[in-house]
This record gives structure tokens, sequence and C-alpha cells, in this order.
């Protein structure tokens, strides 16, 4: 099982442009093995310390594989869509590992 952490950094004022991505895009993970494990929006007062600014969202996904990931990716429907992530997206911060 592949992890997957995104913190999600949006540029100001494409919240919902963004959230239009996530619409369509968080439902068709499902067809390729992928699960929304986490899904979190933190608070300023929840934001203790770090080099970065704080992120919009901080999602944590599962893959069966790293091959599902990929025809995830390649998703016609969500390739569709994917303007308004990059028109939304200011940058991602990505972690991939396993489950200990």
């Amino acid at each position: 099982m592949l992890y997957i952490t995104q913190l999600i950094y949006i540029k100001p004022g494409k919240e919902a442009i963004f959230q239009e991505f996530e619409n369509h895009a968080i439902p068709l993970m499902e067809k390729y093995s992928g699960k929304l494990v986490q899904r979190l929006r933190p608070e300023s007062a929840s934001y203790v310390e770090g080099e970065e600014r704080k992120p919009y969202e901080i999602h944590i996904v599962s893959f069966e594989s790293e091959d599902k990931l990929k025809e995830f990716m390649k998703d016609d429907t969500r390739l569709k869509f994917k303007h308004l992530k990059e028109e939304s997206v200011e940058s991602i911060l990505m972690f991939k590992g396993e489950k200990m």
C-alpha cells in the first residue's frame, strides 16, 4: 500500500476553483483503489511552527500501488478538470511512503 501526504498551497482567492477540482478528482480515486485517508484544513491556531507557511489543506491518500496512482493521474476525467488545479494551486509538497 502506497501512502501520499500532500501539503497544498493555494493561490490567494482561488479556493473555490480548487474545491471544484477536488469535487471531480477525489471521487475518481476509488476507481483506482485510491482512498482519502484524511483531508485537513489547518486553522491558524493549530499551526505551531515551521519553515514553510501554513498549507491551505493537507491530504493523506492511499493507493494499492504506484501503478494504480499513475493510472489515476492519467484518467481522462481527471485530466479534463486539471486546468482548475493548475489555475488554483500555487504549489504542493508531496511525500510518498508506507504505513509502519
